[in-house]
């Protein structure tokens, strides 16, 4: 996997392979998603935890409640890389097993 910077254009492109409610910059890749509970949110976090130790790569996550803001970017680059779309398919899957807010 590559942790070659990716271009604005690149992130554009591959933004529409995952969940609508991601939005990204050179900079970093972003979500917010709320969860029907605040311990789903905290479930979210231990499901997804094992798969970050995995591939070695680590979000930003704020725990507001039920809602988590994700943010995504290989910090020993500079910004967005192919290892940041790869986590952000994990978080759309890991989210996609949990009881959303309605």
């Amino acid at each position: 996997m590559s942790r070659e910077l990716l271009t604005q254009d690149v992130i554009d492109q591959r933004l529409g392979d995952l969940n609508a409610d991601w939005s990204g910059s050179t900079k970093e890749l972003r979500r917010s998603i709320e969860f029907a509970s605040f311990p789903t949110a905290v479930e979210f976090i231990s499901r997804l935890a094992p798969i970050c130790e995995e591939i070695d790569h680590h979000p930003d996550l704020d725990l507001r409640w039920r809602t988590i803001n994700v943010s995504l970017a290989t910090h020993s680059e500079g910004g967005v890389t192919d290892m940041d779309f790869l986590l952000a398919g994990h978080v759309d899957r890991v989210a996609g097993q949990l009881p959303m807010a309605h």
